[in-house]
């Protein structure tokens, strides 16, 4: 499947991977945000909501911070195309760099968002808690909370790169 997988067969392919229902909702409310985003800048749209749609199929197999990396295993073995596999691998937290990929127990690669579709779904993920969609802030705050500091610094910068390319702060989207 050399192609962008639709939006009905990404849901299709969830439920097929094992994924639950409320896995499943959490991916079409962070797709209904990704593509509004998109909109306002010249991401490949159709990219955007299948990564989006799909970001999250890892975790049929684990809710821990290695459901990216799972997630991307499963996405090449069912042959979908590069662009989704690296959304789906970078879209944790705003990325993970190398040094913190190997103290988490991530294989030793960089795991920080390329490309603008990489950065709106991973930067839409972030602003999507319990079905709703939250301010950065509260994101930011969390992190820190945890002692996260490299962490929300890099949520920071990613919302301010985002919101300089929509033309507006995200949170108002």
């Amino acid at each position: 499947m050399s192609h962008i997988p639709s939006p009905s067969r990404c849901i299709e392919l969830l439920r097929e991977n094992g994924c639950s229902e409320e896995v499943i909702n959490h991916c079409k409310v962070v797709r209904d945000l990704a593509v509004r985003i998109a909109g306002k800048t010249n991401a490949n749209i159709e990219l955007v909501e299948a990564g989006a749609l799909i970001h999250d199929i890892g975790r049929s197999k684990t809710h821990g911070i290695k459901h990216g990396i799972e997630g991307a295993k499963i996405a090449r073995e069912i042959g979908l195309p590069e662009r989704i596999v690296q959304i789906i691998e970078r879209h944790l937290g705003a990325g993970i760099p190398k040094d913190e990929a190997v103290k988490l127990g991530l294989p030793n690669r960089d795991y920080i968002p390329k490309t603008l579709e990489e950065k709106i779904v991973a930067h839409t993920d972030n602003l999507i808690d319990k079905g709703k969609k939250q301010t950065i802030e509260k994101e930011v705050e969390k992190a820190l909370k945890k002692g996260l500091k490299q962490l929300a610094e890099r949520l920071i910068k990613l919302h301010n790169e985002l919101s300089d390319i929509c033309g507006m702060n995200l949170n108002d989207i």
